[in-house]
């Protein structure tokens, strides 16, 4: 299995790395992104998307659908069902401010990358059916950012369903690295109604598939992945369904990691304690 506790660099990252530990490139701060670990039963799988290899972050990395936080996605108060914003920060360790941006977020890029939307008309109730031609336009004009979030959710007569989200992890990219997120992971299951699409312009493949078939993959060397997704991932195989998952993420800590590098002459190792 992967060890992540100390792991060789090659390539970009460690030519990178390495300009870091010599003092040739100034950290810069991680701007607050969202991702969200999509989950479905009968057996247990996990949405992940490939990202385009000519992306500027994690190009060519399997990935759970996420992205940067918009400065519009706090903006969505009047429009929020489930557990307040301070139930979030508490577990994340924010403010309740960032942490309605967080969620928002993560349900604006789990629409935009995979179509299916964690929110409805009512309290009680999800969308169902999203596949149709007017919600894809409201799904390209929030990926392009001429719709606003908000706005999106006011015409449409929807609540974004806080409820239906469950906080499980939050990692810092590294300093070395020249784009940075500062990033909560969240669990969520499938709503009965909705299907994935291979929609979003990001990435070239993706698929379902059982967390300890994507764990073998990236053993293998088949699959690319970097350490949150690979320990997620890993962290999913304790469990047996949906249920026993979302239930998990109330109960789990919740601690704020920040991979380190380490240089042993011209070889540089990535550090996850």
């Amino acid at each position: 299995m992967r060890d992540l506790n100390s792991e060789l660099m090659t390539g970009r990252m460690a030519e990178t790395a390495l300009e870091y530990a010599r003092g040739s490139r100034t950290p810069v701060a991680p701007r607050p992104a969202s991702t969200v670990i999509l989950l479905r039963d009968a057996p247990l799988e996990v949405y992940l998307l490939r990202r385009q290899r000519t992306m500027a972050f994690a190009a060519g990395m399997t990935v759970f659908p996420g992205g940067r936080v918009d400065p519009a996605d706090s903006a969505i108060a009047d429009s929020w069902s489930g557990p307040p914003p301070s139930v979030f920060a508490e577990r994340l360790g924010c403010s309740a401010e960032l942490a309605a941006a967080y969620v928002a977020a993560a349900v604006r890029e789990t629409f935009e990358e995979s179509g299916v939307l964690l929110a409805g008309p009512s309290t009680e109730t999800v969308v169902g059916d999203t596949t149709g031609a007017d919600w894809e336009a409201d799904r390209v004009a929030l990926e392009s950012g001429e719709l606003r979030f908000a706005d999106f959710l006011h015409r449409r007569g929807l609540l974004l369903r806080a409820d239906l989200l469950g906080a499980w992890a939050h990692w810092i990219t590294p300093e070395f690295e020249p784009k940075r997120y500062d990033t909560a992971f969240f669990v969520a299951a499938l709503p009965a109604g909705q299907v994935t699409r291979d929609v979003t312009s990001e990435s070239d493949q993706v698929t379902w598939i059982r967390p300890a078939d994507a764990v073998a993959a990236v053993d293998a060397g088949e699959v690319l992945m970097l350490p949150p997704t690979y320990l997620c991932c890993r962290d999913l195989t304790q469990y047996d369904d949906v249920k026993s998952i979302l239930a998990g993420a109330g109960d789990r800590e919740i601690r704020t990691i920040m991979p380190t590098v380490r240089i042993d002459g011209d070889q540089a190792y990535l550090e996850t304690t």
